[in-house]
């Protein structure tokens, strides 16, 4: 079916080609997503469960050194490094056959650090990475999901982590957050087989997505979406159970 967008076999409603199946996965993420994210007001949103967690400021006023943003709120980026919960996608990048040039041009550390990483023997140690609000990760997941439409269907010259103008406000940040998600589900939803296969359909630049297949980088966009969703979850439930803000939270 190459060329084409196939529908591949359906079970009831149930897509069962591949496309199909990242999209109702994603959907299914998206819907659930809206539902957790109802009735979010700006003093949760930006509630910071413990210090030193990673959030949007006034630019001027972050304290990360990679701090980013095109207006007034800037969000929060450590130095990069390779977490521990990365080792293992460090492992397959070299195993696939990229150079650990390559690799250390992907995740922004040096020669150095990767082979450290590639060398490393027995279980990794924790990750020692920084709680972040609500506020971060919705404006984490936005800048991606904007970028990655970008430069996948739009003109390819954005630069990312200028595309969204970070905001104190969790009602703009939602309403601008649920028009990216949909204008990229309508653009995906027209992917072809043959796309899906192309190495490099995506030529986002952050990351390895101009090395791999394209139902690659759908597959980790859901997974983003899906794991950051599930902790913005957490955070909200340990909101309602009292342990931040007003009203005897603390």
């Amino acid at each position: 079916m190459t060329g084409k967008r196939g529908r591949g076999m359906e079970t009831g409603n149930a897509r069962t080609d591949r496309l199909g199946i990242l999209l109702e996965q994603f959907d299914k993420a998206r819907d659930m997503a809206r539902v957790r994210l109802a009735g979010l007001g700006d003093e949760e949103y930006l509630w910071e469960p413990v210090p030193g967690c990673w959030s949007i400021r006034r630019r001027g006023e972050a304290t990360t050194p990679r701090a980013f943003g095109p207006g007034e709120w800037v969000l929060d980026l450590g130095a990069p490094d390779i977490p521990a919960s990365e080792y293992a996608e460090v492992a397959r990048q070299a195993a696939g056959g990229m150079s650990v040039a390559k690799i250390a041009e992907d995740w922004s550390v040096s020669v150095g650090r990767v082979e450290e990483v590639l060398g490393h023997t027995g279980e990794p140690e924790p990750d020692d990475a920084p709680v972040a609000t609500i506020a971060w990760r919705l404006g984490h997941l936005h800048y991606q999901f904007a970028g990655s439409w970008e430069w996948s269907f739009g003109g390819r010259r954005q630069d990312p982590k200028l595309m969204v103008d970070f905001t104190p406000s969790a009602a703009s940040a939602l309403e601008r957050f649920w028009v990216t998600l949909d204008r990229w589900r309508d653009s995906v939803a027209s992917v072809t087989e043959e796309q899906l296969d192309t190495v490099g359909f995506s030529q986002y630049p952050y990351g390895s997505d101009p090395d791999d297949p394209y139902v690659g980088v759908l597959s980790g966009a859901n997974l983003e979406l899906i794991h950051h969703m599930a902790e913005i979850a957490l955070l909200r439930d340990l909101w309602r159970a009292g342990l931040g803000g007003r009203d005897g939270r603390r």
